[in-house]
């Protein structure tokens, strides 16, 4: 899949029509019809990926095209918000928010999972520069995934689901247990948490990837939970945060990435990020300011 070396200003003024290389690689990207699985990213700073842009095709929706990039349903849809995302015009140039800010944390390892953007990086053994990404669904209101530190341990080929208690009396039509198989909501593969009832599994729902829609499970697409799952170790550590605010420096850019997140004082959390890594001079603060109230969900430009 191509690059567009690119990230946006805020405010940003987008005229894709006149672009000629937007256009070539939209071009480019509508041959692409097969689910892309995660690429691997190397990074040397805070940043992994590059905008791309993509022209929708006939009868697709971001919910297609989200699958197609290996992206989530709610950073598609917040990356591109004055668009219908179940039905886009055809034709209509989108922002594929294929670029990330990489979560803030002392030590970088194992797996990290920020809720806030719905991601979950894979920072590979013995090499911690190269990085998987992959969108997740999370738990819903009432039904929150834990924060914190895990480990791994254990996996899981072909599970069978046994269903909890809550969701029996939510649904008590269900069996108690349900086989591997179509029907399974865990998919084909599974990583078993060092917390109760929390797994890192696949789906037979993808459609619902990249939203608020477990009983607080993680879920991947099917084609990158067996990509994870063959390159994770029992024992692996997994960091649970809630991020909706990442400050990160690419070259000699400063680059904001907000995501939506009740609760939040945006303002404050950035102004406190920027301090600690005393590079608020070099920052234009309308530009940060724009930013944070698109929650757009990609890096954005906010340097004097």
């Amino acid at each position: 899949m191509p690059d567009v070396p690119l990230f946006f200003s805020a405010p940003a003024s987008m005229n894709l029509a006149k672009n000629k290389m937007i256009m070539m690689v939209a071009v480019i990207l509508a041959l692409l019809c097969r689910p892309a699985s995660a690429k691997v990213f190397l990074h040397n700073g805070d940043c992994i990926g590059m905008v791309n842009f993509y022209r929708v095709m006939p009868g697709e929706s971001l919910i297609e095209i989200a699958r197609k990039f290996d992206l989530g349903f709610n950073e598609i849809a917040d990356a591109n918000p004055l668009l219908d995302p179940f039905v886009p015009p055809s034709g209509t140039d989108i922002q594929l928010p294929s670029a990330w800010i990489i979560p803030q944390l002392p030590v970088q390892e194992g797996i990290v999972i920020n809720l806030a953007e719905m991601r979950l990086y894979f920072f590979a053994l013995g090499d911690r520069k190269r990085i998987l990404t992959f969108p997740v669904s999370i738990g819903e209101a009432g039904k929150e995934t834990p924060l914190g530190s895990f480990s791994v341990i254990e996996k899981l080929a072909n599970p069978v689901w046994h269903v909890p208690p809550s969701i029996l009396q939510e649904r008590p039509e269900l069996r108690k247990t349900v086989a591997a198989g179509p029907d399974n909501p865990l998919g084909s593969r599974a990583l078993r948490l060092s917390i109760k009832d929390v797994l890192i599994h696949g789906t037979n729902r993808p459609w619902g990837q990249g939203r608020r829609v477990s009983h607080g499970c993680l879920r991947l697409y099917p084609e990158d939970i067996l990509q994870l799952y063959e390159a994770v170790p029992v024992g692996m550590k997994v960091t649970i945060v809630r991020q909706a605010v990442k400050i990160g420096i690419r070259g000699s850019r400063i680059l904001a990435e907000i995501h939506r997140s009740d609760g939040t004082d945006y303002l404050a959390e950035a102004l406190a990020l920027l301090k600690g890594q005393d590079i608020l001079e070099q920052v234009d603060l309308l530009k940060l300011k724009v930013a944070i109230y698109q929650k757009r969900g990609v890096p954005i430009d906010i340097s004097r």
